[in-house]
């Protein structure tokens, strides 16, 4: 399988000045081309540690993309770096790249000094794909085998996220054209409710039991729930696929209302779209929240069509106990005139919710010793899914009494 291996370099990203998001991009594209991404790292805007990190890069993976050092100024050092890693032997002019750059700078006003002209030369021992976007070309190394024991290939980006993803097309078009790609398959199981170690003694025959070439990783986050990521490498797409199925269909089973769903879909989204398959409305009243719940359902861009309204009272007095969690459902209800509400009460690391559905009224109570952010979070999620789940079980009942009749 092809590796690749993610440098982004600058002293800005090391001192949390700014926030990498260029890795998780390029990272997102190779995956979907079948490239194993191995690595992710960080090095300063200093000649050797970038030289000696880039080495090390090249020595473990096949393709290395760094973003980064490229901009007109003295300490973007990333170029001369290149040079000498490619053992170049002399700078070249791009022309392509230098009438972008003329282009660009004349529609922004900005005179075209030594600098700029400078960003168009590169070393010779590169091949350039032009940067449509901003200054500085994408430049391209190979390297034989016998230099880091593999062939590489090298990319140097630009550090802005804008520039980088416009330029990626291309890049990954260079990389389909030098080497012959295996298949990654990744897919995403999303579960609420059950915490991820009593989750993983649930399903630990179900792990067991999976195929060599299937890898299953548990990713939780109080807002999602715990999602089950199954990755299978080296297959025709097609069988992936099938097996992924398979397996998926063996996990329901374990499972049942506990999986939401499937890829990068949320608990909100999941209500939302049943919400709006029936018909329904909702209301929703909040204490301890803080409003969190009526954040997390209003993200939704269809969220007018089922979401009316709620109130957030904030006092100590309200913030009591389990039947007064219920007594706000049921006014919210009343009030806004919805099919169902979602009540939210509590103080400190202990919650109780509540929802107030045609059929009566269902609670529960539940306890997190997190920060505050995060105990909003997951206390907000978890009422939401506690309307999911309610909803599922009474038309689940009424399946079973219709059949009894």
């Amino acid at each position: 399988m092809i590796t690749a291996s993610i440098c982004t370099i600058g002293d800005e990203i090391l001192i949390g000045q700014i926030t990498d998001t260029n890795s998780a991009m390029i990272s997102k594209q190779l995956n979907k081309i079948g490239i194993k991404v191995v690595s992710m790292v960080t090095c300063s805007d200093e000649n050797n540690d970038i030289l000696t990190t880039l080495e090390r890069c090249l020595k473990t993976s096949d393709i290395v993309i760094s973003t980064g050092g490229l901009g007109p100024t003295k300490d973007d050092i990333t170029k001369k770096v290149l040079y000498t890693l490619s053992k170049s032997s002399r700078y070249t002019c791009n022309k392509t790249q230098m009438e972008i750059n003329r282009r660009i700078l004349s529609a922004r006003g900005i005179e075209m000094m030594d600098l700029n002209l400078q960003q168009a030369y590169v070393p010779n021992r590169c091949t350039v794909i032009p940067n449509r976007c901003g200054t500085a070309p994408i430049m391209q190394f190979s390297f034989a085998k016998s230099r880091f024991n593999r062939k590489n290939l090298l990319f140097s980006m630009p550090g802005v996220p804008f520039e980088t993803e416009q330029a990626l097309p291309d890049v990954i078009s260079s990389i389909k054209a030098h080497y012959k790609l295996d298949n990654i398959l990744h897919h995403t199981v999303c579960t609420f409710g059950i915490p991820e170690s009593q989750l993983a003694k649930r399903i630990e025959k179900w792990e067991d039991s999976l195929p060599e070439n299937i890898h299953l990783a548990y990713l939780p986050n109080p807002i999602l729930g715990v999602r089950l990521r199954l990755s299978i490498y080296g297959v025709d797409e097609k069988e992936g696929k099938k097996e992924i199925a398979k397996q998926i269909r063996s996990l329901k089973k374990l499972l049942g209302n506990a999986i939401y769903g499937e890829g990068e879909t949320t608990p909100q989204k999941v209500l939302g779209e049943m919400l709006e398959k029936r018909g329904a409305t909702l209301s929703t009243a909040e204490s301890c929240t803080g409003g969190y719940i009526a954040h997390l359902l209003t993200q939704n861009p269809s969220a007018s069509k089922f979401y009316k309204g709620g109130t957030v009272c904030y006092d100590n007095k309200v913030k009591t106990d389990l039947p007064g969690v219920k007594q706000m459902a049921l006014e919210a209800r009343k009030k806004f005139k919805t099919t169902y509400s979602i009540a939210a009460s509590g103080i400190a690391e202990s919650f109780w919710m509540a929802v107030a559905t045609p059929f009566g009224t269902v609670s529960k109570n539940i306890s997190s010793k997190s920060t505050r952010q995060i105990n909003r979070e997951r206390f907000s999620a978890s009422a939401i899914n506690l309307l999911r789940e309610t909803i599922l079980e009474e038309e689940e009942n009424k399946k079973k009494q219709n059949k009894n009749k």
